[in-house]
């Protein structure tokens, strides 16, 4: 007969024991710690991701503000008008190069600008409105600025604001430019009803200067009348200057005899040679050579050589004009001198309205030469070399061949009987 003896006891396998329930709870916990763990790696994935994408935006970002930057200071380098940026009172952030080229520096603080700018600037601020102002720029001379303000920023911690800075000086020189020229216009009216005016009454002057030196004086009154007859001359050249150079009617071209024009030189002009103690040669290589021209204007011309070369001659000296005939080319009259000779610097602006180099001179007398003889499809030259003299070298085109009335019509029958074979070989 056998027997049987329950099982031992296990309290791990006993459901109800507290080391079993501790058991269950810390595997629950372990499973619980890992799947939040692996939440956990999946949140800072995802979160890693999501800074590296942050991390290419703000590179890209960074990038974009650089590019942007850069783009600004090339802008601002660029202007053709001047910024400047104040922060505060003071300071002086930005001063492009325009604006350091207008205030003639680099400056940091507005305390050390110029005074009178810095008032400006201050005037502007305060009242929005633009300013203008002369700046001083030394030996460059003076250079106008207009400021006008605007703010950035206004508040009671930080206040920046913006100047807009232009040069005015071209629209200030434009101005003065326009007056003067008002001026000048106003000038030349007054000064050609003038010279018209005193013309008529020096005309007369000079009709009873040449019958009192025609009437057989003495020889010392004889040559007082020269002598009036010279500065009436020489006034008359200098009215008609006046009025040759304003006035803008074609000459009247005819033709004429350039030969009877030298003589016509010889005598006119030799009063005011014996006036200036010169000696007046004439070589007349012209005679009976044709010119279409205005005798008058072409007088006014030697005249004005004749007086610019005396008057270069205070002590005395020789004048020569000489005439010659260049065939189809047309005429070349030479006037030369033995006085002081041109610089080499002025020989180019000798023929322009208002250049002298002698005190008193209107400076018209070269200048009308040349219109002159531009209206009359010729030319003027100046030749010279300082301490021997100078020469003019006045050249005009030939006269168009004139045919009599008797060629004429030779030539219209000539033509006739041309045309009337022409006409009988074509039927």
């Amino acid at each position: 007969m056998s027997s049987s003896f329950p099982p031992p006891h296990d309290p791990v396998r006993d459901a109800d024991h507290p080391l079993a329930r501790a058991f269950r709870s810390f595997t629950e916990a372990a499973g619980s710690l890992e799947r939040t763990y692996g939440q956990l790696q999946g949140q800072v994935a995802h979160l890693r991701q999501e800074l590296e994408v942050t991390n290419r935006n703000l590179t890209v970002s960074l990038e974009e503000n650089r590019r942007m930057r850069e783009r600004l200071r090339r802008i601002l380098e660029g202007l053709p008008c001047g910024v400047l940026v104040m922060e505060g009172e003071k300071r002086i952030a930005i001063l492009n190069p325009e604006g350091r080229r207008l205030f003639g520096g680099k400056f940091d603080a507005v305390d050390k600008l110029p005074p009178a700018l810095a008032r400006a600037l201050a005037r502007s601020r305060e009242s929005g409105e633009e300013q203008e102002i002369e700046l001083s720029r030394g030996a460059e001379g003076t250079v106008w600025v207009a400021l006008r303000h605007a703010w950035l920023e206004q508040n009671s911690d930080r206040k920046s604001s913006v100047f807009i800075l232009r040069d005015t000086s071209a629209a200030r020189q434009l101005e003065r430019d326009r007056e003067n020229l008002r001026r000048q216009q106003a000038l030349v009216e007054m000064s050609a009803l003038l010279a018209h005016e005193i013309r008529n009454p020096l005309g007369s002057l000079e009709l009873f200067a040449g019958l009192l030196a025609e009437s057989g004086l003495e020889d010392e009154k004889r040559r007082w009348i020269e002598h009036v007859q010279a500065g009436l001359r020489s006034l008359s050249s200098t009215v008609n200057n006046v009025l040759d150079l304003h006035n803008e009617p074609p000459p009247e071209r005819a033709a004429m005899d350039a030969g009877e024009l030298l003589g016509w030189a010889y005598d006119f002009l030799l009063p005011l040679a014996h006036q200036a103690r010169v000696e007046l040669q004439t070589v007349n290589g012209l005679c009976g050579v044709s010119v279409a021209a205005d005798r008058h204007l072409l007088e006014q011309v030697l005249l004005n050589l004749a007086l610019n070369a005396l008057h270069f001659m205070p002590n005395g000296g020789w004048l020569a004009i000489q005439g010659r005939d260049c065939g189809a080319a047309g005429v070349e009259i030479e006037v030369r001198d033995t006085g002081p000779g041109i610089p080499e610097e002025d020989l180019p602006r000798v023929f322009e309205a208002g250049f002298t180099t002698r005190p008193g001179s209107t400076g018209l007398g070269l200048a009308v030469c040349r219109r002159i003889l531009e209206q009359h499809g010729g030319s003027i030259a100046a030749e010279s070399k300082a301490g021997h003299g100078a020469t003019f070298r006045v050249r005009l085109p030939a006269a168009a061949p004139t045919v009599g009335p008797i060629a004429e019509l030779m030539m219209q029958d000539s033509a006739e009987a041309a045309g009337s074979a022409t006409t009988g070989v074509h039927s």
